[in-house]
C-alpha cells in the first residue's frame, strides 16, 4: 500500500511540474473528529476536538482550477492520524474557493480489530485574505468501515470537521 501512495505521490508531482505557479504553505486549525458506530444495526455516534497542522502546495492549473495535495497531522483525543487530502480548488470570486477532493488517513495506535487505513471525500471553501493568508474551513467524509470483521450492520467510520487559516510562502 505504502508503494502505491508514494507511486501515486511521485506522480502527481512530476505530473505539475509545468503547472503555471506553485506555492508552498502551512496551516493549522481546529478539529473535531466524529465517530459514527453500528452494531448489530443500532447505531451510536460520538466527537471530540483537538488540532490539526501542516503542510501544503497550491498548484495552479489555470487562473480558476488549482489543485492543492497536503499532508497533515491531525491529534483529537486517542485518534491521531496522518491525513492526506488532494483537493481540486475551484475560485468563484476574487480570493475565495471551493474545495473537493479524495483524502487517505492513517491512524495511529489504533485497538485491536480497528483497520489503521481511512478513506474519505473532503468538502470545503478557502478564501485568500492576501497573497500570503488564507482561512478555510472543510467537512472530512470518512468512507471506509474501520472495523476488522466489519459488515453493514457492524461497521465504524470517522470523519472531522476542520477550520484553519495557512500562510503560503
Amino acid at each position: 500500500m505504502k508503494k502505491i501512495f508514494l507511486t501515486f505521490a511521485a506522480v502527481l508531482a512530476f505530473g505539475f511540474a509545468s503547472a503555471q505557479e506553485t506555492k508552498f504553505g502551512a496551516t493549522v486549525g481546529f478539529a473535531s473528529l466524529s465517530s459514527k458506530v453500528k452494531i448489530g444495526g443500532v447505531s451510536a455516534n460520538g466527537s471530540d476536538s483537538g488540532f490539526y497542522l501542516g503542510g501544503f502546495a497550491d498548484i495552479g492549473l489555470s487562473e480558476k482550477f488549482h489543485v492543492q495535495p497536503e499532508l497533515l497531522y491531525v491529534s483529537v483525543a486517542d485518534a491521531n492520524q496522518i491525513q492526506v487530502p488532494i483537493l481540486l480548488k475551484y475560485g468563484i470570486a476574487e480570493g475565495f474557493n471551493l474545495m473537493a477532493g479524495p483524502e487517505i488517513a492513517f491512524l495511529m495506535d489504533t485497538a485491536d480489530g480497528v483497520k489503521s487505513l481511512n478513506y474519505g471525500i473532503d468538502l470545503g471553501a478557502s478564501y485568500d485574505i492576501n497573497e500570503q493568508f488564507m482561512v478555510e474551513a472543510r467537512y472530512g467524509l470518512g468512507l471506509a468501515n474501520l472495523l476488522e470483521d466489519g459488515d453493514s450492520d457492524n461497521s465504524l467510520k470517522l470523519g472531522g470537521l476542520y477550520f484553519g487559516v495557512g500562510y503560503k510562502f
